[in-house]
């Protein structure tokens, strides 16, 4: 696997997938937030990936269109665990929707 780094964009080679989504369950706490910086489907994976290592997590859905990432959890998640997630994946966490 190569990684391709690109200041501009994470989309400099249009190789980015769309909709990236984890399924989103019924059960638990469901937290959205509004993050900058995502433009595509490899931007949604990126959130979708470092928010759903924090425990507790359950299911993911990052919308690049949107700037949203729903996130479902057992309990109330740590906004500054998100915040250095999202940050982990190279985007900035603007605060909840």
């Amino acid at each position: 696997m190569t990684t391709e780094t690109n200041a501009s964009s994470c989309c400099g080679s249009g190789s980015c997938g769309s909709g990236t989504t984890v399924d989103i369950q019924s059960a638990g706490v469901t937290t959205v937030y509004k993050v900058s910086g995502m433009t595509c489907g490899h931007c949604e994976g990126a959130v979708s990936n470092e928010v759903s290592a924090l425990d507790g997590v359950t299911s993911v859905q990052a919308v690049a269109k949107t700037g949203e990432v729903t996130v479902v959890s057992a309990a109330p998640l740590d906004e500054e665990a998100v915040r250095a997630a999202v940050d982990e994946a190279g985007y900035e966490l603007v605060g909840r929707a």
